[in-house]
């Protein structure tokens, strides 16, 4: 990149999206020329290829060719998203240096519409010192199934009562990001990621942007239900031990309670007896008890499963091919 001019990076996670690029990359070209108008910015991006089955890496190999701002990176195989946003980052402040330079991460089926990034440069410019980041917030879920906004308006709910973090109903991964947030991110050392966490964790100003959802431009979404269900819980053991102490406090309840059931039988069987002495009793507490046990050792399953991803210290991605 020259000295002269700022680049923005756009970091584009990519599986299987054959269908989705050749769209993608018109409206990038598109939306340059007023970017470089108003902001003075050269857009170049950095896609990575996420063991895609498709000519998905055939396509990046292509665009590369005719447009020398356009790099990839091809894993071996299939990682997950949260990997390929890290390669993405990590790649882009190696490829694009400047301190004033900008980074966005972006879907490639245009659920994130690149036409958003004049409003989101011209707030982050407009905020200066006091703005790191603007970020965008899907103000309808119109077009998604109802169950899935449900859940996902539950999960926001959740991880903003039980977590430190504070983050937005609705918020996308689709950002416009200075530098030194880009840097923080990739620097933390943490295996088992969650992003859109890792982004507010860091305590970065942010200003807000809203816009009505946007259905994917070709394809079919890589995420199922349960899927997402994965997603939010690895969201919520990283960044929350209010399960765990969710369970010492029910162990506590359901103690009490128990101290309380048995005094009843007792008094019960003295005032009038037990015709089946002891079974009654007996098997509600073992059920209790039992039930609460396996909900108790789930739980903190969970967090150990956390743990020895983290001890094993393997590295997140592996790549094949970049250029």
């Amino acid at each position: 990149m020259g000295d002269s001019t700022r680049a923005l990076c756009c970091i584009v996670p990519c599986y299987n999206e054959e269908a989705s690029l050749p769209a993608l990359f018109d409206a990038l070209a598109e939306v340059s020329p007023a970017l470089g108008r108003e902001f003075g910015l050269t857009v170049g991006c950095v896609l990575v290829d996420d063991g895609s089955r498709d000519r998905t890496l055939e396509l990046l190999r292509a665009q590369n060719a005719v447009d020398p701002n356009c790099h990839y990176v091809s894993f071996t195989r299939n990682f997950g998203k949260e990997a390929g946003l890290l390669a993405g980052m990590a790649e882009a402040l190696r490829l694009f240096p400047g301190e004033d330079d900008l980074f966005v991460i972006m879907d490639a089926d245009l659920q994130d519409p690149p036409s958003l990034l004049v409003d989101m440069v011209r707030a982050l410019d407009e905020g200066g010192d006091d703005v790191d980041v603007a970020a965008t917030y899907r103000k309808s879920r119109a077009g998604e199934p109802p169950i899935r906004s449900a859940f996902s308006h539950l999960f926001y709910r959740l991880m903003n009562s039980i977590s430190d973090v504070s983050m937005r109903d609705g918020a996308r991964d689709f950002r416009v990001m200075r530098r030194r947030v880009v840097q923080t991110v990739v620097d933390l050392p943490e295996r088992v990621r969650f992003s859109k966490g890792l982004l507010m964790w860091g305590g970065f100003r942010t200003e807000w942007i809203g816009y009505e959802n946007v259905e994917r431009a070709a394809g079919e979404s890589k995420w199922n239900f349960w899927g997402l269900m994965r997603y939010a819980i690895d969201g919520i053991v990283a960044f929350s031990v209010a399960p765990l102490e969710l369970i010492s406090v029910g162990g506590l309840v359901v103690f009490l309670l128990s101290l309380v059931f048995l005094l009843f039988i007792f008094v019960r069987a003295l005032l009038f007896g037990d015709p089946v002495a002891g079974w009654p009793s007996l098997v509600c507490l073992i059920t209790l008890l039992s039930g609460l046990q396996l909900l108790g050792l789930g739980v903190v399953g969970l967090y150990l499963s956390k743990i020895y991803a983290e001890t094993k210290r393997r590295p997140l991605y592996v790549i094949r091919e970049e250029r």
